[in-house]
């Protein structure tokens, strides 16, 4: 399966056509058309219909979709409608809790993220890990919160939610998966508070996070670049490596290969 290095994954209404001009524009490493918790009940059919007419006539446009989960009346027609665009390049399966669900999304042939939004769905993670075409793994808090009874926002949800993106992390890397994106951060206007948890999902080794506003990319995007001062560690300790030495001494600490793989690694995201 192809590569996509992705630290935005930005959500734009499906019954909305009129911003997704501004969606593609916004810098987001990924543009998701939202068939889901987005459109009302009635409004679903005719998403479905404004998405192919924008590929109508934007044809060059390239989006995934989130369908409609499992076992909703919707489910089969969005599967359809990722079927027959070329477009729709990738699709994000919400409410993910058994293998059999995303094998069904993955014969499509194109890569899918499932969503862990459920109990059920966090003891599937492993499982769900391993499906042939699945590219990565999110999940959605508020939707894990409400099943659980988590109180949204406290520190008793978040160390929840702790678990839940260690899991993700676990299962991502022993099944080669690309890092997993963190949930959505409801207070789109609260640009500081974006950027404290996302260096804080970024230090646990999460690779970016869904976003629900054009106004959470850059700030998504500035928080999990590596500072100035890491950038400079990171070349300094590269270019001490060309000694040939097993170990050896940078800024008054030993260096060896865990560390020169972090420089590297920092260096590759600069």
């Amino acid at each position: 399966m192809s590569r996509l290095f992705v630290r935005s994954a930005l959500f734009v209404p499906g019954n909305r056509p009129e911003r997704f001009a501004k969606a593609l524009a916004s810098g987001a490493d990924v543009v998701i058309v939202d068939f889901e918790d987005a459109v009302a009940a009635q409004d679903k059919a005719l998403t479905r219909e404004q998405l192919a007419a924008y590929f109508n006539t934007h044809p060059e446009a390239r989006v995934w979709v989130r369908i409609n989960a499992s076992a909703t009346q919707e489910h089969e027609a969005d599967l359809e409608h990722c079927r027959q665009h070329p477009g729709v390049v990738g699709i994000l399966l919400p409410k993910a809790e058994s293998t059999a669900q995303v094998s069904e999304v993955t014969a499509l042939g194109k890569p899918v993220w499932p969503i862990i939004e459920s109990a059920q769905g966090v003891l599937a993670i492993g499982a769900i890990a391993s499906c042939r075409g699945v590219q990565r793994l999110t999940f959605g808090a508020l939707d894990l919160a409400l099943d659980l009874g988590l109180k949204a926002g406290s520190g008793g949800a978040e160390a929840v939610f702790d678990q839940t993106r260690y899991a993700l992390l676990l299962h991502s890397r022993v099944n080669a998966l690309e890092p997993p994106l963190d949930s959505v951060y409801p207070a789109f206007e609260d640009d500081a508070g974006l950027a404290c948890a996302m260096q804080r999902v970024r230090d646990m080794g999460m690779g970016g996070a869904l976003c629900i506003h054009p106004r959470q990319v850059p700030v998504v995007h500035a928080a999990l670049a590596p500072s100035a001062e890491e950038m400079a560690w990171a070349r300094r300790v590269v270019s001490a490596a060309e000694s040939g030495e097993a170990a050896f001494k940078v800024d008054g600490a030993m260096v060896d290969a865990p560390v020169l793989g972090r420089a590297r690694r920092l260096l590759s995201l600069g």
